[in-house]
């Protein structure tokens, strides 16, 4: 996929054609690279029913599984982060400077641990293979729809689909951070046909074009999604406890049901027999 990315973007420019054309690949990068991390949601699955059966006997808590769950993936993450990302970004020629691609490389790795995160809180309430990636897929098409770059910030329905869904979607952070760290510092030719030589400074670009938010810089979008990544691994730590309790309440009235037939099925002389008052 990256070098497919690569070689259909090559060698960008600096047209005013190639800022439609670097807007569209940093979306893909962000969006559907990172969406194919939905093909490792079975292996989630595993992971839930081997945890399940070794939180049974008593091997280790909740807290570790996920601790060790999270860091256990960091490795592969950026890996997965780093090679397609450098194929991508030198190929296709975007910003230059090393400073530019780390952060191109930051927020790849956050998009990745952020799908993998969720698809581990689907995998955690829905254990279905099929339902749980059409869950996945589901939520992430949503994210997608109203991120940011389909339909601009100002032209997203405000009744749900800005507020809340558009600040909640961690494609916006991503697609806002991206575009700064690519636009921000660049010059490109403007598309006047007046025989006037001009330019757009990358700020109005981002700012008229894009309708990016320039109150703050793209370290902060990438803190927001770093953010985003612990809220994530928290609320799969809260569901799995959540989950933990009620099969422990579910399993205990599940004995006392059984317990009271069996009293009833040994002691039967101990219920009123009818007609036994005439």
């Amino acid at each position: 996929m990256a070098l497919g990315l690569g070689t259909i973007y090559q060698d960008l420019g600096h047209s005013y054609e190639s800022i439609q054309a670097r807007g569209s690949l940093l979306m893909f990068v962000s969006s559907f690279l990172t969406f194919m991390a939905i093909g490792g949601f079975p292996s989630f699955v595993e992971d839930m029913k081997v945890f399940e059966r070794e939180r049974l006997n008593g091997h280790y808590g909740v807290s570790a599984f996920v601790f060790a769950n999270t860091f256990s993936s960091v490795p592969f993450l950026i890996l997965i982060s780093v090679i397609p990302g450098t194929i991508t970004y030198y190929v296709a020629g975007l910003h230059k400077g090393s400073e530019h691609f780390v952060y191109f490389a930051c927020v790849l790795f956050a998009c990745m641990m952020l799908v993998e995160s969720l698809m581990m809180i689907v995998a955690s309430i829905v254990p279905n293979f099929l339902m749980g990636i059409m869950a996945g897929a589901g939520i992430q098409g949503l994210m997608l729809m109203c991120g940011g770059f389909f339909r601009l910030p100002n032209d997203i329905p405000k009744p749900l689909w800005k507020f809340p869904l558009y600040y909640i979607a961690f494609h916006k952070y991503a697609y806002q951070g991206l575009f700064k760290n690519e636009f921000i510092g660049t010059t490109f030719p403007s598309s006047d046909q007046g025989g006037k030589t001009s330019s757009l400074g990358g700020e109005h670009i981002l700012r008229d074009i894009w309708q990016v938010e320039m109150g703050y810089s793209e370290w902060v979008d990438l803190a927001i999604l770093v953010g985003m990544i612990l809220l994530y691994r928290f609320l799969f730590l809260v569901i799995i406890k959540a989950t933990e309790k009620v099969k422990t309440i579910t399993t205990l009235l599940a004995m006392s049901l059984n317990k009271r037939s069996m009293q009833v099925l040994v002691n039967p002389s101990s219920l009123p027999v009818h007609g036994g008052n005439l």
